[in-house]
Formats: C-alpha cells, structure tokens, sequence
C-alpha cells in the first residue's frame, strides 16, 4: 500500500517541478525576446563597468609598489587592489538587471548577492585601510615588534568587520539578529575582562609604536633609572641600564611614569659650583666671574653666567653655567673634565684658595680677655740710628 501511494506521488512532484522550471524558462524567454536590445545594451555597459573597475584595480596594485611604501597614494592603491573579481561581476550583474528589467527571480537573486558582495567588499576595502593608515602612523623603523602587532590587529579588525558584514547581510535577508548582536557583545565584553591586563599591555605597546615616545637604541631616563631601549615587546620593554643590568618593565607601567629621553639631545647645560674662602680679596673675588668665562670659552664650551651666589658656612660660593653642543655623551665628559682641571689650574696661578668646612674655636682667659687661636705677632721696632 505504501509503495502504491510513493509510486503515485512521486509523478505529481516532477510534474510539478517541470511546471515551475517550464514557466521560468517561458517567462525568460519572452522578457529576452521583448527586450532584446535593451540587454545587449546593458550587458554592453555591464562589460565595460567591469572593465573599467578591473582597471582600477590594477592601477591600485601599481600605486601600492610606489618607492615611498607608507604613503597616502600606496594606501589608496592598497585599497582598490583589493577589489574582488566577484563584486566586479555583481556590479554589472545589477546594474544590467537595474536597465532591462529582467523576471522577478532572476532580479531577487541579483540583489541577493549584489548584497552580499557589495557588503563584504566594503568590509575589506576598510580592512586594508585601516591597516595601511596604522602602518603609514608607525613608520618604517619598527622591525619585529610592528610585525608582531600588525598580525594581531589585522586578526581583530577582520574579526570585527566581518562580524559586523555577516550582521548587516542577515539583517537586509530579514533575518533577526538581535539576539546574535547580543551574544557578540556579551562574548566580547567576557573576553576583555578575562584577558584585560595582556590587552593593556598590548595597546601600551601600540601607543609605543605609534605614538613614537621613543624608539629602540635610544637612552631614557625613568624614576632613577638610566637605560638604553633595546626591545620593544608587545608585553614588556626591555632596556639595558648605563651599570649593565639587564630592565625588563611591563608597557603599562612604563608609559605612566615620566621619562626623559636623550634621543634628540644636541647640547648638554652644566652647572659647576665653587667655594673660596673667606679671606680672599675682594677685588679678587670680583674677578671671579671674568677668570671662569674665559676658562669656559678656551674648552670650545658656550659661557651661559656666573657670578656670586651666596655666603657658606664657610665659603664665598659661585657658579658659572656653561652648555656643551655635542649629542656624544662622551664628548661633554670630556669637556666638562677639562674645564674643572682648568679652573683647578687657573686659581692656583691666582692664588685663589678653595674653601673646604673648616671650624675655628676661640677661648677667654680667666679674666675674659679673648684668646685668639693663633700666636700674636708683636711688630718690629725699628733700630735708632
């Protein structure tokens, strides 16, 4: 009994089939006989729209092999190369349907994947320029670390865009992902949470990288540390201290201390201080000034001031600023090593005494006359002739 009814159905379904495929090809075939040269026309067109735009797309390739790589031009031509033959084709396929007014089927199955192309398409022509713009913002001098970061931003920005791609085609198929867009922002939001620290670490190193607050081989200075940058991690930093030691700080921590970088440093202002002592002369000590710009000047350094400071506790104190034009460390060393020999030198040819603490103790005799501390030298009489 059950085979007699399969037997029986079986015929009704193809008949209907034939029906349904028969009445598409009728009604294609008379849409192509009434408007045959609207099509020809329009294929026409269709034809050299893709053309044209597979054209654009080999001019994008050549813009992106220009000398300077990171560019606005190569961005733009990194964009447009990557224009996919699919969309190409979807873009005369609409705009063919869009001008012969074809059946109803073939016009649904058009936009259905116009749609589609023309959304992912957009997904990643804004993928490419994203990406081209934070390289472009990076520079050229970034190495492994730059690679490292491009190839987890480039796994996140894909990831986005194409979620949103595949959310915006459901949605125009009229599908309702309302409760898709949730699950996506709930599973992002435990995402961040469960994996924060190494996310902030990472977008610490992103702002290293583009933001440029130093680069690698450069010497900075944070907290009382002095340490030239080695690598650029995606996690941590590492640095070799001025005392050998190798510093390893996580990106976080180190962007939000103060750093001084010696990078771009061309010349160094030194400070030396001076003591003499209270004896010296006053005309003497008016000189002062005089004697160590000309000492500053004779050392190829550029005299900024000096003069009179202050009275010590046991010295007339002075300074003289100098500056030293020279990115070498070694070479202001050098030069402030001279100058401190030549004051040394020049004060002793002008017998002016450098203080050093000194304490004097004076005393009363029984009867409250002051002992002084040094011997009373009674003066010479002169002989009567």
């Amino acid at each position: 009994m059950t085979d007699k009814s399969t037997t029986i159905v079986s015929p009704i379904h193809a008949s209907g089939m034939e029906q349904k495929l028969g009445s598409i090809w009728i009604s294609t075939y008379d849409w192509i006989s009434a408007n045959s040269t609207d099509i020809i026309i329009a294929t026409l067109v269709g034809i050299c729209i893709y053309l044209l735009l597979g054209l654009a797309r080999g001019l994008g390739k050549r813009l992106r092999t220009k000398t300077d790589p990171l560019g606005l031009m190569p961005i733009a031509g990194r964009v447009i190369g990557k224009t996919s033959q699919f969309f190409m084709i979807m873009v005369s396929a609409k705009l063919v349907a869009g001008h012969a007014s074809p059946p109803a089927i073939i016009t649904e199955a058009v936009r259905f994947l116009f749609t589609i192309s023309a959304v992912f398409q957009g997904a990643i022509w804004l993928r490419e320029l994203i990406l081209g713009t934070l390289e472009r913002r990076a520079g050229e001098d970034t190495g492994e670390t730059l690679a490292n970061a491009m190839g987890i931003i480039r796994v996140v920005v894909s990831f986005a865009l194409f979620a949103i791609a595949t959310v915006v085609v459901l949605d125009n198929l009229g599908v309702n992902v309302t409760g898709l867009v949730a699950g996506l922002g709930i599973g992002g939001i435990a995402i961040g949470l469960a994996a924060q620290g190494i996310f902030s670490d990472l977008f610490a190193a992103l702002s290293i990288i583009f933001d440029k607050p130093f680069l690698r081989g450069e010497m900075i200075n944070y907290d009382s540390t002095i340490a030239t940058v080695e690598k650029i991690g995606l996690k941590s930093t590492r640095l070799r201290a001025i005392t050998g030691e190798k510093k390893i700080i996580s990106n976080t921590n180190l962007l939000g201390k103060e750093i001084t970088s010696y990078a771009d440093l061309d010349h160094r202002r030194l400070i030396f201080a001076i003591g003499v002592i209270y004896q010296t002369v006053p005309d003497a000590a008016a000189a002062i000034p005089s004697l160590l710009r000309e000492i500053v000047e004779a050392n190829n350094a550029v005299f900024i001031r000096s003069g009179f400071v202050g009275f010590g506790q046991s010295s007339l104190d002075f300074e003289v600023e100098f500056e030293v034009y020279s990115p070498s460390y070694e070479e202001v060393y050098q030069t402030r090593h001279m100058i401190g020999l030549g004051i040394l030198k020049r004060f002793n040819e002008a017998g002016l005494e450098f203080a050093y603490p000194t304490q004097t103790t004076f005393t009363a005799a029984p009867d409250g006359q002051m002992i002084m501390p040094y011997p009373q030298v009674m003066p010479l009489r002169r002989a009567e002739k």
